[in-house]
Formats: structure tokens, C-alpha cells, sequence
């Protein structure tokens, strides 16, 4: 899971954990369950792709959403 992280820096690390950390308050599920494990990496893969950080959570949340 924080290999994921490795390859961003501060700011970025911050948008990811904020965004996961909300999602993960909002579906009641934990941080380092499987499900958080999950968020995690598909909020590394948008921020990669440049994904804004105020539309992060949304676009997180449509992810896992649909999968």
C-alpha cells in the first residue's frame, strides 16, 4: 500500500490520504482494510493522471463506485 505513495511527493501524498481518509469516513470502512487498501490505489493512479485536487474525491468515489 505506502509503495503506491513512493512515487509522489508531499503535497501530493496529502491530497491522496485526505481524499481516501473521506471516502473511507463516508462508506464507514477503515483506512487499512482491503477497501482502503483499494482507495488508496486508484487516488495514487488519478493523481498521477493530474486529477484535480478538488475533484479528487468525486472521481474517487466514481471509481470505486463502479468497480
Amino acid at each position: 500500500m505506502l509503495l503506491s505513495l513512493i512515487s509522489l511527493d508531499d503535497s501530493q501524498i496529502t491530497i491522496v490520504t485526505d481524499a481516501v481518509r473521506q471516502w473511507c469516513c463516508e462508506k464507514k470502512l477503515d483506512i487499512d482494510s482491503v477497501e482502503g487498501r483499494r482507495a488508496i490505489t486508484v487516488a495514487v493512479d488519478l493523481v498521477q493522471m493530474n486529477t484535480a485536487r478538488d475533484g479528487l474525491f468525486a472521481q474517487l468515489s466514481k471509481q470505486l463506485d463502479h468497480q
